[in-house]
């Protein structure tokens, strides 16, 4: 897989400030004032929050965090992003133009550029096919994501991956077969002008393999099938799409007869029907692959706990097992790399947004970043509650890092390791909440901005005794394993 296969969205929104999902009221907050998303106010109701730009430049701690978890895709795109302006001078923010609902500054996008070369990020971003982005003849316009280019080329940065536009087969209208491989040819002529390693990323769908997370007049007008229909056959370099396993409370109010049937819920957090759906998309997609785009590399470009923001404990330790696993077994399948939406906006984020510290997920990010290496190994099938994921371990040749998931809430589970090993085991005592403890120990930052030293424990070897409800990484440096002796699995 992908050096850079544990990646992560950073809303347009969020850098050019505007309504996102809101936080979920804690007890006793007063309710807040209805806002507008990109998508309608009948979309979700009251499920918007006005959010300032976010401060990419000197928020240390953000930085931090973020650095850590490097190397990293960042893709700044979204709903908004569709119709955001680049306003290409120095002059503060102005109302957006006709056919726009927002303006991203070149100030702005310099916190983009800067803060991703801090952080050792690739950028991957879209463009605006609003109204405004048209020509006369409801073609795409590609002046404006040209100057996008050519201002990132002066800030000295680059532009690694591109997408035409956010979610097109919902897009609000529908985008017609025919205009959709028009507009795709427009933006390839685009990037071997000004860019020409720049990859090409589409067609970045949603809703679909069973899930009617959206609504839409038609099934057709979803269909990734139909998107790509139009002549000349759409090509890209890369084939995205993006996973949901379910809306979020938030978006509750689309109902049924809306379209809107797929919600979860705590109960099913540890379940293998909620587990795998993940699996379920990933074989339509793999499909559509093999159809329009064979031998490219698979993105999902963006999952999470759910969409719509997610639900308010996928902010809890109970959303690192779907985390966790869903890491594992995309892996397993060949994805490349994986972007989690969102680094640090709404419930679903690896980073809180009021107090700048990591949530549950975050920390096993961490922990996958520093352990799991590029090449994946076969664990087997998974039986029951537990299930093992194996990759090579990074730096060291011959070794091999194991992370067994115990989703069983009641009875411990064990693994039998022939090689001594080092542990990591994650747990909280209660499952919905933000506390998470490594190997019985609280975990959080040190001296305000440091994190923590992460210290494995000694496992040894033989058969080890895995706690109910816990995420346990193992690094096997004596493994032996020769599939771990390539260049890859040695990378850090």
């Amino acid at each position: 897989m992908d050096e850079r296969y544990q990646s992560y969205n950073v809303e347009s929104v969020e850098v050019t400030g505007g309504n996102f999902w809101a936080p979920y009221p804690k007890p006793g907050e007063a309710p807040r004032a209805a806002a507008a998303g990109p998508h309608g106010v009948e979309f979700a109701t009251d499920a918007y929050q006005k959010r300032e730009p976010l401060d990419l430049r000197s928020n240390r701690r953000l930085r931090m965090l973020t650095k850590a978890l490097g190397p990293a895709y960042m893709r700044v795109s979204g709903s908004w992003a569709n119709s955001i302006y680049f306003q290409d001078d120095d002059r503060v923010a102005m109302p957006p133009p006709q056919g726009f609902q927002g303006v991203m500054t070149r100030a702005q996008w310099a916190g983009v550029v800067d803060f991703a070369e801090e952080v050792d990020a690739k950028i991957l971003t879209s463009f605006a096919t609003s109204a405004g982005a048209k020509n006369p003849d409801g073609s795409w316009n590609p002046e404006g994501a040209r100057r996008l280019f050519d201002y990132t080329g002066k800030l000295g940065g680059k532009i690694d991956a591109v997408e035409l536009t956010n979610e097109p087969n919902v897009a609000r209208p529908g985008y017609a077969p025919d205009v959709f491989a028009r507009d795709i040819a427009t933006l390839r002529r685009l990037v071997e002008d000004v860019s020409p390693t720049t990859q090409i990323v589409g067609p970045g769908s949603t809703g679909e393999a069973g899930f009617k997370l959206f609504p839409v007049p038609t099934p057709e007008q979803a269909s990734t099938v139909r998107l790509l229909s139009g002549t000349p056959t759409p090509r890209f370099d890369v084939f995205s799409h993006h996973f949901y396993g379910a809306v979020s409370q938030r978006c509750k109010a689309l109902g049924a007869e809306r379209g809107n049937e797929v919600t979860t819920s705590p109960a099913e957090a540890l379940s293998e029907s909620w587990l795998s759906r993940a699996d379920q998309a990933q074989a339509h997609y793999r499909a559509l692959r093999d159809r329009f785009a064979p031998g490219a590399p698979i993105w999902i470009t963006e999952t999470a706990q759910t969409a719509c923001g997610g639900d308010p404990w996928s902010a809890t330790f109970l959303d690192t097992f779907r985390y966790v696993d869903q890491l594992g077994r995309l892996a397993r399948q060949n994805v490349s790399i994986i972007f989690h939406n969102t680094l640090a906006a709404s419930d679903y984020a690896l980073i809180d947004d009021r107090t700048w510290l990591p949530r549950p997920n975050y920390w096993a990010a961490l922990l996958w970043r520093r352990l799991m290496g590029q090449v994946v190994l076969d664990a087997g099938s998974n039986r029951g509650d537990l299930h093992v994921y194996a990759h090579c371990l990074r730096g060291r040749a011959g070794g091999v890092a194991l992370v067994a998931v115990n989703l069983s809430r009641t009875a411990a589970a064990s693994l039998r390791v022939d090689s001594p090993s080092e542990r990591y085991t994650l747990t909280s005592d209660v499952l919905e909440s933000s506390s998470v403890k490594l190997n019985g120990h609280s975990l959080a930052l040190t001296g305000g901005d440091t994190l923590p030293a992460l210290d494995s424990v000694d496992a040894g070897a033989g058969t080890l005794s895995l706690s109910p409800a816990s995420v346990t990484f193992l690094a096997v440096p004596d493994a032996g394993n020769p599939a771990c002796s390539t260049r890859q699995s040695l990378e850090h």
